[in-house]
C-alpha cells in the first residue's frame, strides 16, 4: 500500500467526513478505496451525475442523479459506506448544495460513513475549507510503473515479434522516461511502443509527455534532435554533464548523490549556448521543455503569478526533464523597477521561479542562457540557484576547424575536400553561428553560379563579412573581464590574448580595427551557433 494509499486509509477509519481527492486517475483512486473498504467490511458507492449512486457501474439511479438528491441519499442510508462523488467540483458554487455538505459533516463525524469526492482539479468554496480535508493523490512511483511494466511484459512474452528482454539500465530508462504520465496514460504509451516498434522505445514514450506540455501552452516541448557531435569544443561542459548522465537514476540515489540543479551559461552571441541546451537534452535521453517567460505574463490581475505556477507544475509532474530558458536577462528584465512599472507583477513572478529554483526536489534540469550578464538580478547568480555558471567564449582556431568540419558535413560534403586549416585562420574572432552563415552564404553562391560548393566560395564570405567581435568589441571585453574571476570556462583551451595596439599582422594573427588577437596561446573553445 501507498503512502497516499495509507493516509486514505487513516482518514476514514478516523471519520473524517469528507475528503477531497485531487487526481486525475479516477481507477487507482477506486481501487484503492474497494481494497480500503474490503478490509474495514465497507461499501463502496459511486456517484456520477449522468448514473446517480449505484454500488455496480452498469447500473443507474435516475432519483440520486441530482447532487442535492444524492446528498440526501448520504443523509438518510444507514450503511457503513465510503461514498465516492466524481466531479462534483461543477456543483460547488449552488449556495443549496454547500449548505447540505455542511449539514453532513456534522451528521457523518457520528457516523460509519465517508464521502470521498474525487475531481482532477481543486474548487473549494471558502465556506467548506474547515469542512473538507483535500489529498494530492500522487502519479504512479517507479515501483508503480515497474509493476505495470512488468505486467504487460507478463501479457506478450508469448509473442516472438516483440523484444521484451532489457538489461538493468534499458529498464530504468524506460520506467524514467515514463515517470510523471499516469497509470493509464504508461500502460497506452508501452503498448504503442510495442506496436510501432516491437519493443519499449524511450523515444515513444517521451512522445506521451508531448502531448501533457502542447496542452499547457505555457511550456513548448522540443524533440532531441541535437547531440553534442554537433558542438565543436567546449570540452569542460561536455566532461561535465557526461559525468552527469546517470544523475537521475536510483543507483546514483543510493550513492547519496542528489539530482543536478541546473547550469547557467553565459556567453557570446552566437556562441551556441541554446545549441548545448538542446544537446544536453539529447545527451540525458529527456524531454526538453523550453520556458516562454513572455507567455508567463497576462493581462488579468493574478495571471501572470498564476500561469508561472502552472508552468512549474507541469514541469515537475513530467520529471525528469530539462527546462530550457532562452535569454534568461530579456525575460525579467525590469524586475527592479517592477513596483512602479507593473505594480510589482514581474517580481513576484521571478521571486517564485528564484525559490523554485533553490528549493525544487523533483528532477527538473535547468539550462539558462543569457548574452547581457550585466541584465541579470543578482540574486539569480548566487551559489544554490544552480549548480554551475559557465562562460563560453569566441571559438579558438582548432574548434573553428571543428565547426566549419560539422557545419559541411551537414550540407552534405564531404569536409576532407576543403581546406579547413584556412577557413579557420581567416575566420579569427567568428562566432559559431557567424562560421555557419557564411558557409550557407557561399552555398547560395555556388548554386547561383551553377557549380558546387568550394574552400574559395566560403573564403570570400568571411572576408567580406564583418563579425559581431568587432561590432560589439567593447561588450564582449566587458563580459570577457567579468567571466574570469565569476564563471567557469566551457573550454580548457587558454584565453584569447586582446592586444589593443594597431600593427601588421603576421599569418598568426587578424586584426579587428584597433584588436589584434593573438592565437598562439588559442582563444577560448567555443560550441556550434544556436
Amino acid at each position: 500500500m501507498s503512502a497516499v494509499d495509507t493516509e486514505l486509509e487513516t482518514l476514514i477509519r478516523a471519520r473524517y467526513p469528507i475528503i477531497y481527492v485531487v487526481s486525475w486517475e479516477e481507477k487507482r483512486v477506486e481501487d484503492a478505496l474497494r481494497a480500503i473498504c474490503q478490509s474495514r467490511n465497507k461499501k463502496m458507492l459511486q456517484w456520477t451525475v449522468t448514473q446517480g449512486i449505484v454500488q455496480n457501474s452498469s447500473n443507474r439511479d435516475d432519483a440520486t442523479r441530482d447532487p442535492l438528491a444524492a446528498l440526501d441519499h448520504v443523509m438518510e442510508s444507514r450503511d457503513q459506506a465510503v461514498y465516492v462523488f466524481k466531479d462534483l467540483h461543477p456543483f460547488l458554487n449552488d449556495t443549496a448544495l454547500v449548505r447540505r455538505l455542511r449539514d453532513l459533516t456534522y451528521a457523518l463525524k457520528t457516523s460509519y460513513k465517508t464521502i470521498v469526492m474525487v475531481s482532477p482539479v481543486l474548487r473549494l468554496p471558502p465556506e467548506l475549507e474547515k469542512e473538507i480535508t483535500v489529498v494530492d493523490y500522487a502519479l504512479p512511483t517507479l515501483k508503480d510503473l515497474d509493476e505495470l511494466l512488468e505486467g504487460i511484459i507478463q501479457s506478450v512474452k508469448s509473442n516472438p515479434q516483440i523484444t521484451t528482454e532489457m538489461a538493468e539500465d534499458e529498464r530504468e530508462q524506460v520506467l524514467q522516461a515514463a515517470l510523471g504520465l499516469t497509470g493509464n496514460e504508461a500502460e497506452n504509451v508501452f503498448a504503442k511502443s510495442l506496436v510501432e516498434k516491437h519493443k519499449f522505445d524511450v523515444h515513444v514514450i517521451l512522445s506521451e509527455k508531448e502531448q501533457i506540455i502542447r496542452k499547457s501552452a505555457i511550456l513548448e516541448y522540443y524533440p532531441a534532435t541535437d547531440a553534442f557531435a554537433d558542438v565543436g569544443g567546449l570540452d569542460l561542459l561536455k566532461d561535465w554533464m557526461g559525468k552527469r548522465t546517470v544523475a537521475f537514476s536510483e543507483k546514483a540515489r543510493d550513492f547519496g548523490l542528489p539530482a543536478p540543479k541546473g547550469i547557467l551559461m553565459l556567453g557570446v552571441q552566437g556562441g551556441g549556448k541554446s545549441l548545448s541546451a538542446r544537446a544536453i537534452a539529447s545527451l540525458w535521453n529527456l524531454p526538453l521543455l523550453r520556458l516562454d517567460v513572455g507567455k508567463i505574463f497576462g493581462g488579468i490581475v493574478g495571471q501572470s503569478e498564476e500561469n508561472i505556477r502552472k508552468a512549474i507544475r507541469i514541469a515537475e509532474s513530467t520529471a525528469p526533464n530539462v527546462v530550457w530558458i532562452d535569454e534568461m536577462e530579456k525575460g525579467f528584465s525590469g524586475t527592479q523597477s517592477s513596483g512602479i512599472s507593473d505594480g510589482g507583477t514581474t517580481a513576484r513572478v521571478f521571486s517564485t521561479f528564484l525559490t523554485w529554483l533553490a528549493d525544487k526536489t523533483a528532477p527538473c534540469f535547468v539550462v539558462a542562457t543569457a548574452n547581457d550578464v550585466s541584465a541579470l538580478p543578482p540574486e539569480l547568480l548566487r551559489k544554490g540557484r544552480f549548480d554551475e555558471i559557465f562562460f563560453i567564449d569566441l571559438p579558438g582556431e582548432s574548434e573553428r576547424v571543428e565547426i566549419f568540419a560539422i557545419h559541411i558535413k551537414k550540407r552534405k560534403r564531404d569536409p576532407a575536400n576543403f581546406d579547413l586549416n584556412r577557413l579557420a585562420e581567416a575566420s579569427h574572432g567568428y562566432s559559431g553561428a557567424e562560421i555557419e552563415q557564411s558557409v550557407v552564404a557561399a552555398l547560395f553562391d555556388a548554386f547561383d553560379l551553377g557549380r558546387d560548393l568550394t574552400t574559395d566560395d566560403i573564403l570570400k564570405v568571411v572576408r567580406e563579412s564583418i563579425p559581431l567581435s568587432q561590432t560589439m568589441k567593447e561588450k564582449i571585453d566587458i563580459l570577457r573581464e567579468w567571466s574570469e574571476s565569476r564563471a567557469r570556462p566551457a573550454s580548457s583551451v587558454n584565453n584569447a590574448k586582446i592586444l589593443r595596439t594597431m600593427e601588421i599582422m603576421d599569418d598568426d594573427s587578424f586584426e579587428f580595427g584597433d584588436i589584434l588577437v593573438d592565437n598562439s596561446d588559442g582563444p577560448l573553445a567555443h560550441d556550434l551557433s544556436e
